[in-house]
């Protein structure tokens, strides 16, 4: 099993651990405030295959790079005045600008998969340090076998990859518990690529401008997260539930029953207040205790598809897509 050393009690303890690690080409699950991490040296192929390979993901779908701070990300790509924009006002946080890649940048390409752009962001609490401390980018997808649920605790990382991780750096429960909102600036449309943990309107209002979002089917890969089966439990997900059949598990919104309930194997509320933040928080967690339980289908009652219901529904229909 994975050794797992609290960030909270013995911060200076796991920086050295988790810089050592990562200075030898080893992966180190690392905590963000959107989900749990797999970092591994941006500038480093033989680092970045072992996340590939201990992922199990395919190599054409392409890595985000964390950075320090803005200057470390500018050190790597080309911003734009309007990505410019949106990084300062964003940054740090649930926020990933898909940009040109710099001629000079040490960012290996297996990281970006071939592509001439990157995909960049700021984390906020410990992952920052972090990067501050080991000097170069991390590739991070989410730590966990590709096409799964992503994790939102440490432990969700341990019990996934078990003895094959050295190192898990814990900071608690990830405050966001969806993946960063992914943007690309063309011009001067931005253009959604994946939606996530920054409400798309708070862009629209610093900006001026509307976000468009990808109605493409089957549009190339140009950031993680846009593969049709994604985030998905062992169970059949059913969606836009209206009542329960016997033996599934129920994971509703808002506080009301569903008729059925009572021959429910489990039911549980992403926020009986109705509040699409702690819904978010929420998500992952409950789909793996609901995994957990193997029951014959997960269903989940209907979510508003507004704010973070936006990027909450992304993941329920890909979880909810069929499977290759």
């Amino acid at each position: 099993m994975a050794d797992i050393v609290d960030t909270r009690t013995d911060p200076e303890a796991a920086l050295a651990r988790a810089t050592e690690a990562l200075g030898r080409g080893v992966p180190v699950a690392i905590p963000t405030e959107t989900v749990y991490g797999l970092s591994a040296d941006a500038t480093n192929p033989q680092a970045i295959a072992r996340i590939y390979e201990m992922k199990g993901r395919p190599r054409f779908n392409p890595l985000i790079c964390h950075m320090a701070d803005l200057a470390m990300a500018e050190r790597h790509a080309v911003f734009d005045p309007l990505s410019r924009k949106i990084a300062e006002a964003f940054w740090p946080g649930p926020l990933t600008l898909v940009l040109p890649i710099r001629a000079e940048s040490a960012i290996h390409p297996l990281a970006r998969a071939g592509l001439d752009t990157v995909g960049v962001r700021v984390p906020t609490g410990f992952a920052s340090r972090l990067l501050s401390a080991f000097g170069r980018p991390l590739a991070a997808p989410s730590a966990n076998t590709s096409g799964r649920i992503s994790p939102t605790t440490a432990r969700h990382v341990a019990d996934d990859f078990g003895d094959r991780l050295e190192l898990v750096l814990d900071a608690g429960p990830a405050v966001v518990g969806l993946e960063s909102t992914i943007l690309r600036v063309e011009g001067e449309t931005i253009r959604l690529l994946r939606p996530g943990g920054l409400d798309l309107e708070a862009v629209e209002r610093l900006t001026g401008r509307p976000v468009i979002r990808n109605e493409k089917a089957g549009a190339a890969i140009e950031a993680p997260g846009m593969l049709a089966s994604h985030y998905a439990p062992d169970a059949p997900v059913r969606l836009e539930a209206r009542d329960v059949r016997p033996g599934e598990v129920l994971i509703r919104f808002g506080g009301a029953a569903l008729p059925g309930e009572r021959d429910a194997a489990l039911v549980l509320d992403l926020s009986p207040a109705g509040d699409l933040a702690e819904a978010a928080a929420n998500l992952f967690g409950y789909m793996k205790r609901a995994d957990a339980l193997g029951a014959a289908s997960i269903a989940f009652s209907p979510i508003p598809a507004v704010g973070l219901g936006e990027a909450i529904n992304d993941r329920l229909q890909r979880a909810a897509a069929p499977r290759g």
